[in-house]
């Protein structure tokens, strides 16, 4: 049985959640996220808890248990607190501001690169940080805003230098010895 799945999903106070075959509305203080789940899983509501059943355990029904479960419990998290992810860039010259409702990263190119935030994320920058700061209420587009962002400037090993998360570790590598 999924460790995950067979876990309830707690609706806290303010959330209501309506179900409506497999498709789940969750409604809270931030926003309103919706989404449809794969018809094989069973979503239920019982008093304050979502209880998602599969309906055997064939491998493709057990892995799609704890998903289900942890997608519904992602929406119920995005619309109480939200998700918020930091890059930071690191170089010298990097810097980043906002054009706008764009975000514009001058990263070592010979121009600078313009990037739109996607719907439902908001984009800020602390500039004496040297940081931007992604913040939604879904999961899912926030990571995918900022792995879009990193990609412009991955971080090289040899210097550290490019966009990296904020409590990123990067592996450094020696570089080149002179032969004697």
């Amino acid at each position: 049985m999924s460790r995950i799945g067979k876990k309830p999903v707690e609706i806290p106070k303010g959330v209501t959640i309506t179900l409506n075959g497999s498709h789940v509305k969750v409604k809270g203080p931030k926003g309103e996220l919706e989404r449809t789940m794969h018809k094989n899983m069973t979503v239920a509501q019982v008093e304050d808890q979502i209880v998602v059943t599969r309906p055997d355990d064939q491998k493709d029904n057990r892995a799609l248990h704890g998903l289900t479960r942890a997608l519904i419990q992602n929406m119920v998290i995005g619309v109480t607190e939200g998700y918020k992810k930091t890059l930071q860039l690191v170089g010298v010259g990097y810097k980043a501001e906002m054009k706008g409702k764009s975000l514009e990263l001058t990263v070592g190119f010979s121009h600078p690169v313009l990037f739109g935030a996607a719907e439902g994320v908001s984009v800020s920058v602390l500039a004496k940080e040297n940081k931007v700061v992604i913040e939604g209420i879904d999961k899912q587009a926030v990571g995918e805003a900022a792995v879009r962002i990193r990609r412009v400037r991955p971080p090289e090993p040899y210097k550290g230098k490019g966009i990296k998360y904020e409590n990123e570790i990067i592996q450094r590598k020696a570089g080149k010895t002179a032969g004697a």
